[in-house]
C-alpha cells in the first residue's frame, strides 16, 4: 500500500512503484535497474509496434481482438481495484474518505497529490497518539 501511495504522487504510478520498492531492495543502482526494466520493454515494444497499428486497426478482425485485448485490461485494472479496496478500506472511516475521495476525483479531477495528502492528514489525525 505504500507503494502505490507513493506511485500516486506522480505521473505513470506503476514507473514510481517500481523505481520505489527498487530503492527499498537494494538502494539507488536497484530503483535504476527497476525503473529501467519496467520502462524499456513497453518502450521499445510500442517503438518497434507503431508502424504496423494502423493497418491492424483498420482489420475487422485484428480490430475486434484489440478492442478484446482493450476490455481484458479495464477487468484486470477492476479486479486490481476491487482488491486493492479491500485491503485499503478497513472501517467507516476509510469507506468515508474512500467515497468522498471519489467523489471528488469524479467532479474535479484535482491532481492525485491532494486526494493523497488528505488521506494522510486524515489518517494522522484519526491515529491515537
Amino acid at each position: 500500500m505504500d507503494a502505490v501511495s507513493i506511485g500516486q504522487l506522480t505521473p505513470g504510478p506503476v514507473f514510481t512503484t517500481a523505481t520505489f520498492l527498487g530503492y527499498l531492495l537494494g538502494g539507488v543502482p536497484a530503483a535504476l535497474v527497476a525503473t529501467a526494466g519496467i520502462f524499456l520493454p513497453s518502450f521499445v515494444l510500442v517503438a518497434a509496434l507503431e508502424p504496423l497499428v494502423s493497418p491492424i486497426r483498420r482489420s475487422p478482425w485484428a480490430g475486434a481482438a484489440l478492442d478484446g485485448v482493450t476490455l481484458a485490461a479495464l477487468g484486470l485494472m477492476a479486479g486490481v481495484t476491487v482488491d486493492l479496496g479491500r485491503a485499503a478500506i478497513t472501517d467507516p472511516l476509510t469507506a468515508l474518505v474512500a467515497v468522498v475521495a471519489l467523489g471528488v476525483v469524479l467532479r474535479w479531477r484535482p491532481n492525485p497529490v491532494w486526494l493523497v495528502l488528505a488521506g494522510a492528514v486524515i489518517g494522522i489525525a484519526h491515529t491515537p497518539a
